[in-house]
């Protein structure tokens, strides 16, 4: 499902591709407007990765083909910025909440990460709804009010959305208490 990135193969053309889609482009965070581009700012996310500035997988789909890639970035205590994107062929089918489980699992059980923030621009009504359905997200605006301001230096142009590691972690325990109940009521 996902895997580190990497500047070899057929990988990073299938992502430049699905990356320029006008559905797609327009919410990327690290924009590249050529292939060379693209694979420039690949090597360089690689590098920030092991300078420990930012986390990058690329997202897979069954077959192990890349569909897009999600990321943490401007990490700084144990904290850092989510960015996804999947491609546009993906949307709809369930990918984006596989790769969220698989990243945060790792990020907060593997890495040491205690908070991932998402800044979702006020018109990506797409992203606000699929954040807004995860019973583990809290919208920030107040509570991080800080950091709102400064994603909104000088006009309203981002939400801000939390989820710490103890938020996901109770919602893990009452995801598998739940499947427990049902379990015991099947047998």
């Amino acid at each position: 499902m996902l895997k580190k990135r990497e500047l070899t193969g057929q990988e990073n053309s299938s992502l430049f591709e699905l990356m320029v889609h006008p559905d797609v482009f327009p919410f990327v965070r690290q924009k590249a407007y050529s292939h060379d581009e693209f694979l420039f700012l690949t090597k360089q996310t690689i590098e920030a990765e092991e300078r420990g500035e930012l986390i990058s997988r690329t997202i897979l789909d069954e077959w192990g083909s890349p569909i897009g890639t999600i990321n943490l970035f401007d990490i700084k205590n144990n904290a850092g910025f989510l960015g996804t994107w999947i491609g546009k062929p993906y949307h709809g089918k369930g990918y984006n909440k596989l790769a969220k489980d698989a990243f945060f699992q790792e990020l907060f059980y593997e890495i040491g990460i205690e908070t991932i923030f998402m800044r979702i621009r006020t018109e990506n009504i797409r992203s606000i709804k699929a954040a807004e359905k995860l019973p583990f997200v809290i919208k920030a605006n107040e509570t991080r009010k800080c950091i709102f301001d400064q994603l909104n230096r000088t006009e309203y142009i981002y939400d801000l959305y939390e989820i710490s590691k103890d938020q996901y972690s109770l919602h893990l325990m009452r995801q598998s208490a739940e499947q427990e109940e049902t379990q015991a009521l099947e047998a």
